[in-house]
């Protein structure tokens, strides 16, 4: 009996510690309230907005390679060397071209001299063609030799013309001012027609290449204005639609979009990149498209794999709604559910928020 009394004494004590307890934290939220920083939901007053995802490359690349077979007797480049247009960057065995050129040098001495005998028969024939002393036949006949001879040195002096420009692949230098960013062959290995020696890009040029689905591709046009996000230097940058692919055959149905960068100085090729492209809806919706909405990254509540924000009840309390996000474009936050349009949601607070407590708009 008194084991029983005792533990009804214990009871209710506990009962009126938390009754105490529950009317002191409902009165604290009935005097206090914490001031908020709020902001609405928008989708933006142009439209809506989709992103792809790409990387960068030089506008300007050219791969070097030559159209003579031999061996590279010198390779003056480096990955990662800057380099002149018109500087020497590669030399190849060239004896067999300097053996064909005495060759062709040869002919031509060869083909003139018999030119020079040509043309002055002729002339000494069309003399005595004139005085009676030779027919017709004969003239004809000096004529038509003349005429091979001179033939027979402009094929010489041609054959030497074409030894000249294959001798020309035999020092190759840069087409284009810029950096070496591939080196696939070294002194002493045997260059190839059409083998890829160097690839030279120009850094000063850089173009962002993305793949866009073909929902949003007819949305797109050449000179649209598109931001251009580095995630790796949480840098955002400015650029134009130049090229649209009209096809997705080759890309695994998606299509190939280029955009050029307006400021790229200390980015470099191999960049990956986000393109978010702006769409005027103009009151006519795509009805493949979902138009987003973007809040602040510092607006988000984590509580594990859960993240949701506070928002403003009609009765001025912190009610916190658990949100589904999307993708990240900067320091925004796309929502997927959770939130509507032109909702309030709290930015910042002066205090700890949590749900049911009371709170004053600043």
């Amino acid at each position: 009996m008194k084991t029983y009394l005792y533990s009804t004494l214990i009871l209710s004590a506990l009962l009126m510690g938390s009754c105490s307890s529950d009317e002191k934290k409902s009165a604290q939220n009935s005097d206090a309230s914490i001031a908020v920083t709020v902001s609405r939901t928008t989708v933006g007053s142009e439209g809506s907005s989709a992103t792809a995802s790409g990387k960068l490359v030089a506008k300007n690349s050219v791969s070097v390679s030559t159209r003579m077979m031999g061996y590279i007797t010198s390779m003056k480049a480096e990955v990662g060397q800057n380099v002149q247009a018109g500087q020497l960057l590669v030399s190849i065995n060239a004896t067999d071209i300097q053996a064909k050129g005495g060759q062709a040098s040869a002919q031509i001495s060869q083909a003139q001299a018999n030119y020079n005998i040509a043309k002055k028969d002729y002339e000494r024939f069309q003399n005595l063609y004139k005085s009676q002393s030779a027919s017709q036949k004969e003239l004809d006949d000096m004529r038509a030799r003349y005429e091979m001879a001179q033939a027979g040195l402009q094929a010489a002096q041609q054959m030497k013309n074409e030894v000249s420009a294959q001798y020309r692949y035999t020092n190759i230098t840069a087409p284009i001012s810029g950096t070496i960013t591939a080196k696939f062959a070294e002194q002493g290995d045997m260059a190839s027609p059409g083998m890829p020696l160097l690839t030279i890009e120009s850094p000063s040029s850089l173009q962002a290449q993305v793949l866009v689905s073909e929902q949003n591709i007819t949305m797109i046009s050449n000179g649209m204005p598109v931001d251009v996000t580095l995630k790796s230097m949480n840098r955002t940058v400015s650029g134009t639609v130049s090229e649209i692919s009209k096809s997705a055959a080759n890309t695994g149905g998606q299509f190939m979009v280029k955009i050029n960068i307006h400021d790229s100085a200390n980015l470099l090729p191999g960049m990956f990149v986000n393109v978010q492209f702006p769409f005027k809806t103009s009151g006519k919706i795509n009805q493949n498209f979902q138009e987003s909405m973007m809040i602040p990254k510092t607006a988000l509540v984590e509580n594990g794999q859960l993240t949701g924000v506070y928002v403003v009840s009609s009765q001025n309390t912190a009610v916190l709604r658990w949100l589904k996000t999307g993708k990240i474009i900067g320091d925004q936050v796309e929502i997927l559910s959770g939130l509507n349009p032109q909702e309030t949601y709290i930015v910042s607070s002066k205090g700890k928020l949590y749900n049911g407590v009371k709170v004053q708009i600043k």
